[in-house]
């Protein structure tokens, strides 16, 4: 596997494989790979001649108290995974080469209403840094397939619909999410949970698994979402939300709707904030 920082670099190497007639798969990530990322780069093997990923971490989806400065950089390692995993090229760029005249003077992508509940909510100006970032990668990349992982489930939303309005021709894979042995979904900032911590965080999953066993039962909607608040509280955790939420544009279902729905949490333990999706 080959590692390229510049855009010229990249463009090369993409365009000679697309004269070619070879299939393109991409796998944006923000770098510090763990197995859930490596499962996206086996998939994207599967549908594809050539593989490219990218590592950026991005500034523009970052709020101004969150951990930016302090988001975990391993690009040696990353690289060492991805080869053994069946990556062909890594973008590394740095920020100038994606924001050309700097993230505050960037253009910006907005995805009206999906971006705007739950996380979009909590986190202001989140999304347009996703939409914004994606788009441009898509760009660079120009890749027939892109593969992104369904724990953040939103942003898969996300980016499902700005693929759509856009017309890219792009097929969007979504991937299931990599589970540790206790149900907590892989995430980079699980390293920052203490070893008690990252014990106690399964109780997300299990938590989960009781709102999707009670929306079947018949249990209403917000019996189910107080009971979740309760059992997470009572853990220790500190909730941003345990919701249930139309699987298509995580919408609020009406009071017996039952059929395609999805159960989101977003909670706080320690200095890490989860999230996870179960349907």
């Amino acid at each position: 596997m080959d590692t390229v920082s510049s855009v010229e670099d990249l463009r090369a190497r993409v365009g000679a494989w697309r004269r070619a007639g070879k299939r393109i798969g991409f796998v944006p990530t923000m770098g510090n790979l763990h197995n859930g990322h490596f499962s996206l780069i086996s998939i994207a093997r599967m549908h594809a001649d050539h593989v490219v990923a990218s590592v950026f971490v991005n500034p523009t989806q970052f709020g101004p108290r969150e951990d930016f400065a302090s988001y975990p950089r391993t690009l040696e390692q990353d690289q060492a995974g991805l080869s053994a995993h069946g990556c062909d090229l890594l973008f590394a760029p740095p920020v100038d080469a994606i924001y050309p005249f700097g993230p505050d003077a960037s253009v910006r992508i907005e995805v009206p209403g999906i971006s705007d509940v739950l996380e979009g909510a909590l986190r202001p100006g989140h999304f347009a840094g996703v939409a914004t970032v994606v788009a441009k990668l898509f760009n660079l990349v120009q890749p027939d397939i892109a593969v992104f992982g369904q724990k953040d489930y939103q942003q898969l939303l996300v980016i499902q619909r700005l693929t759509r309005d856009l017309r890219l021709p792009i097929e969007i894979l979504p991937a299931a999410t990599l589970r540790e042995a206790n149900g907590l979904a892989m995430s980079s900032r699980n390293q920052y949970l203490s070893s008690d911590e990252r014990e106690r965080a399964g109780i997300i999953y299990s938590t989960l698994c009781g709102m999707r066993d009670a929306l079947h039962a018949g249990q209403a909607h917000a019996a189910v979402e107080a009971d979740a608040h309760r059992v997470l509280e009572q853990a220790g955790l500190v909730l941003d939300y345990a919701v249930l939420r139309r699987k298509t544009d995580l919408t609020e279902p009406e009071k017996n709707e039952r059929a395609g729905l999805i159960a989101l949490i977003a909670a706080k333990l320690g200095r890490a904030r989860l999230i996870d999706n179960l349907d």
